[in-house]
């Protein structure tokens, strides 16, 4: 594998982690920093909150997958 592509699935792997904790903090405390106490709706649209912010990762993530294929392609066709 090539380094843009090693590089690519750690992006990937961090990314996934650190939702992985986001999803898990919101999801498990019973009060936010303000006080209010979390019901399950509550939990639920700062979830979709939370996947609202991390549709920008994923986009440049996709991105970064297109030029990789590209680049692999290009390569390939060179040999």
């Amino acid at each position: 594998m090539k380094k843009r592509w090693i590089s690519w699935w750690f992006g990937n792997i961090f990314w996934i982690i650190v939702f992985g904790i986001w999803a898990a903090i919101i999801w498990l405390r019973d009060v936010d920093g303000a006080g209010v106490t979390q019901t399950p709706e509550i939990k639920s649209i700062s979830l979709i909150v939370l996947l609202i912010a991390f549709i920008i990762p994923v986009f440049f993530q996709i991105i970064w997958l297109i030029i990789n294929l590209r680049m692999s392609k290009k390569n390939n066709y060179t040999i």
